[in-house]
């Protein structure tokens, strides 16, 4: 292993790996001293079947159990349905402005009388994807699934495709999405609390004003009773309103999973994600969130290492406008551990190198990697800085070339 200017690098079958030192002035990389054991972790006991709660900012895992057993996600597979279309709206395929009409077939399926949760759509209504958006995850209509799938892609069957599809970009690798809302679809759907981790993880990510948009509405008022008056409908999100900080996702019931909840909370710039699933009672899945989310605030910290913005190295571009990238940190960079810790830390950065142009500004390119002594390893995303072009051509091969040789 090399060592220059207080970083070294080790580079094998496409992986790099750079121990940080100098941007990380309190990390110890490259100490030889002897590694503690492992640290005493707060105690948590639930009888729920299946829970995780991570630390977004550090990627940390506070809590899990059955965190890959499979189970049927029922309307949580809507926060899936939100992902597509806010990724349609973000990469200007779909505006929020875009007005579809909902057909009789979609209003015949999946109106009140028999389509479970609605915000009661009329057959002929016409109506935006900003409005749908606001009842898909406010009051979790079915038929506002319905009719987002069936406006963008003609049929649910055909948006469900799209939903399969971004599971699997997204590193979903134990989901398989049969509907746009998760209703009972004879096993088709579904997932693990590890996959909602990471669907819950990359929306905040992705799409930060989407979620802030959508996730946290306390009511939502549309459609018109038999008697004329307005339908007002409470969000259904069980903490919203009851646990400072919560701001989203959704809730879901079945036979099979119980009721369950994906939920997320914000307090002093530090966000959990959390999945319950298998409780049995509406009462008891808010009593478990609402003690979780307190127990991961409470019981552990977050140390910021870096702010928001830091650049931590550099990423080898190949056939690129430049022959490098700088990889930053998208948010805070958060250290997570049990209060009144007083060990050290190992930072190190991972990548795949070369990477191949064009690179958009904000695209995932590295991953930032802590390690407190005596816990397990923490992991951030790092974003590109800097938006890099294609150029092709034998000057481009031979400039690469070159400044992979001077190691610049």
């Amino acid at each position: 292993m090399q060592r220059r200017n207080g970083i070294a690098r080790a580079i094998g079958a496409g992986l790099a790996v750079t121990a940080l030192a100098s941007t990380f002035p309190a990390a110890s990389a490259g100490n030889d001293k002897p590694k503690p054991g492992a640290v005493s972790r707060p105690l948590y006991v639930t009888e729920a079947p299946i829970v995780m709660l991570k630390d977004l900012d550090s990627g940390a895992i506070l809590f899990s159990r059955g965190a890959g057993k499979r189970f049927a996600p029922a309307s949580m597979a809507k926060v899936m349905t939100a992902y597509v279309v806010l990724d349609l709206i973000k990469r200007g395929e779909l505006s929020r402005d875009k007005v579809f009409t909902i057909s009789e077939a979609t209003w015949r399926k999946w109106n009140g009388s028999n389509g479970g949760s609605t915000m009661f759509l009329r057959a002929g209504e016409k109506i935006s994807v900003d409005e749908l958006l606001k009842g898909l995850i406010t009051v979790s209509g079915n038929d506002a699934a319905a009719a987002l799938a069936v406006g963008i892609d003609g049929s649910e069957a055909d948006f469900v495709k799209r939903m399969n599809a971004m599971a699997a970009k997204i590193g979903m690798t134990s989901s398989k999405f049969g509907t746009p809302n998760g209703w009972p679809d004879g096993g088709v759907t579904k997932v693990s609390a590890a996959d909602l981790i990471t669907l819950a993880d990359r929306l905040i990510r992705d799409h930060p004003d989407g979620y802030a948009r959508y996730f946290s509405i306390p009511r939502l008022q549309h459609g018109v009773s038999p008697e004329g008056k307005p339908i007002v409908q409470p969000n259904r999100n069980p903490i919203l309103g009851r646990f400072a900080g919560a701001d989203g996702l959704k809730t879901g019931h079945t036979a099979e999973a119980g009721y369950c909840f994906l939920g997320s909370a914000k307090r002093d710039g530090r966000r959990l994600i959390m999945v319950v699933a298998g409780m049995k009672s509406e009462k008891a899945r808010r009593d478990e969130a609402e003690r979780l989310m307190r127990w991961g605030f409470d019981a552990w910290e977050g140390r910021e290492l870096v702010p928001a913005g830091t650049k931590i190295g550099a990423v080898e571009v190949q056939r690129g406008a430049r022959p490098s990238v700088m990889a930053e940190a998208g948010i805070a960079v958060r250290m997570t551990v049990p209060k009144s810790y007083a060990g050290d830390y190992r930072a190190a950065m991972q990548s795949r190198s070369p990477q191949n142009a064009p690179i958009e500004r904000g695209t995932p390119i590295a991953r930032l990697i802590v390690t407190p002594d005596g816990l397990p390893p923490q992991t951030t995303p790092l974003l590109a800085a800097k938006d890099v072009a294609p150029v092709d051509g034998v000057w481009t091969r031979l400039r690469s070339g070159f400044y992979r040789l001077a190691g610049r």
